[in-house]
């Protein structure tokens, strides 16, 4: 969840939705939880979690993800204000898939018959992600471009 930028702004778009953030940092939790009292957004819950372990047995319409997934020791980890950040919410392992591997492999666990799955990603590992997903029955397989032409975003559809 870092800030809960994503979240607020999926709970903002759709005011009826309950939507639901975690993270693993207490820090990144109560920060979530700050921008939506001060946006006044009240349909989003933040919670501490490594991944859906607070969420057990739960079933969700659509899982989106902002894992991390730089690679570890990238020298973009040092440039800017990055630098400042905490690694542990941009390091994604040694190929940087380490975290959204975690989430493929147990997201289908929380996914409603036909959910959606959206997953940010490095703009180089769109053809890994999409084996990923495959190897885990996921369909419905498309990428997404940001705003400088780059795959970011893959989205997918689970069948029980």
């Amino acid at each position: 969840t870092g800030s809960g930028a994503v979240a607020l702004a999926l709970a903002r778009e759709r005011p009826r939705a309950e939507v639901i953030g975690v993270d693993n940092s207490p820090e990144a939790v109560r920060v979530a939880k700050l921008n939506a009292k001060v946006l006044r957004i009240d349909n989003v819950t933040f919670l501490e979690s490594n991944w859906f372990d607070a969420v057990r047995g739960q079933k969700f319409n659509t899982v989106v993800s902002n894992p991390p997934y730089v690679i570890n020791r990238d020298d973009y980890l040092m440039a800017g204000d990055l630098r400042f950040e905490p690694q542990d919410a941009l390091a994604g392992g040694d190929d940087g898939l380490e975290c959204i591997r975690a989430i493929i492999d147990r997201a289908h666990n929380y996914i409603v018959r036909q959910g959606w799955m959206l997953l940010e990603h490095g703009a180089d590992q769109q053809r890994a992600v999409q084996r990923l997903l495959e190897a885990q029955r996921y369909y419905d397989i498309c990428c997404y471009q940001d705003l400088a032409g780059h795959d970011r975003v893959t989205e997918c559809r689970f069948v029980e």
